[in-house]
């Protein structure tokens, strides 16, 4: 059986949840996760956790009252992408307790999970909060940030898909994967990148150079590399275009370098946990902070 292919058969068919709090960003997200349950076909859950605030809080209400203004909160948000979506399929539930447990739980019964993250100052990217860094470190699925005030377009004609490519095929096959079934969706191109960098004394091998010299050159054997990681998804996916990116630099400054072409970035996060617990991985970290369009985290091993 083809894992990969199965994965991302699942992925097509689970729901897109948005996890949504009222916030201007939260509901970006739920408008991103709703236009893209329509272009893929999938089902649209909506998920919200709240906390009761007690009564000696300034300005609290009850647990029934503050109960009944959340679900009607969430009521209203559904009520407005079903009005502009009829034929989509919309359900949404209300979770008490910890955020990040709820988003958590949440994501493991998606395809893919949306959250929404404010703009970063001046600077344009992603403001992470203490919820969405656990999110997206912790979650098995993927997860898409979208900042407040994203727009359609971002998703123009013409903007391309941008992946990052790291290590060998099997590294980055769900990464790959991933941006491949988005670009389809869409009718979009995917922008493939591999960084490279020359190997310091720490990293050189004398088997790692035989290799390079064999291809042609360090520039040459990353290209094949690259080419190898993408052959089983451009047989999938034969209507896709692709453009193969391999550029000296930090995959961070790389990627981020084409990111004005995006409309949507998929990055790779190492899903296996280390002693100082799960990570976002300094790529993921680097391109949420400073690009433009969604970001797509994926977890792989």
């Amino acid at each position: 059986m083809d894992v990969t292919a199965t994965q991302g058969e699942n992925r097509m068919t689970r729901p897109i949840t948005a996890g949504v709090d009222g916030s201007e960003e939260s509901l970006a997200a739920l408008a991103w996760a709703a236009r893209e349950a329509v272009r893929r076909g999938t089902p649209l859950h909506v998920v919200h956790a709240w906390r009761f605030q007690p009564q000696d809080a300034v300005g609290t209400e009850g647990r029934d009252a503050q109960e009944r203004w959340v679900r009607d909160a969430v009521a209203e948000s559904v009520g407005a992408v079903t009005e502009r979506y009829p034929d989509l399929t919309v359900s949404a539930e209300v979770r008490e307790g910890d955020p990040v447990a709820a988003l958590l739980a949440a994501a493991g019964d998606s395809g893919t999970l949306v959250l929404g993250s404010r703009g970063h100052g001046a600077v344009v990217g992603f403001l992470l909060g203490s919820v969405g860094q656990q999110v997206i470190a912790e979650a098995p699925r993927p997860v898409v940030l979208v900042r407040a005030g994203e727009e359609t377009a971002t998703e123009a004609a013409g903007r391309e898909v941008v992946v990052g490519q790291q290590g060998e095929p099997e590294d980055s096959a769900d990464v790959i994967g991933f941006a491949f079934e988005a670009a389809a969706a869409r009718g979009a191109t995917v922008r493939a990148v591999r960084a490279w960098a020359l190997p310091t004394v720490f990293t050189y091998s004398p088997g790692a150079m035989r290799l390079a010299d064999e291809a042609g050159g360090l520039e040459s054997y990353e290209r094949k590399a690259l080419g190898e990681a993408l052959g089983p998804w451009r047989e999938r996916f034969p209507d896709v275009p692709v453009i193969e990116h391999v550029e000296m630099g930090s995959a961070g400054q790389v990627l981020l370098s084409v990111a004005a072409e995006a409309q949507l970035m998929v990055v790779g996060r190492r899903s296996r946990r280390t002693a100082v617990g799960a990570r976002i991985g300094s790529v993921a970290h680097g391109v949420l902070h400073h690009a433009d369009c969604p970001v797509a985290v994926i977890p792989h091993t």
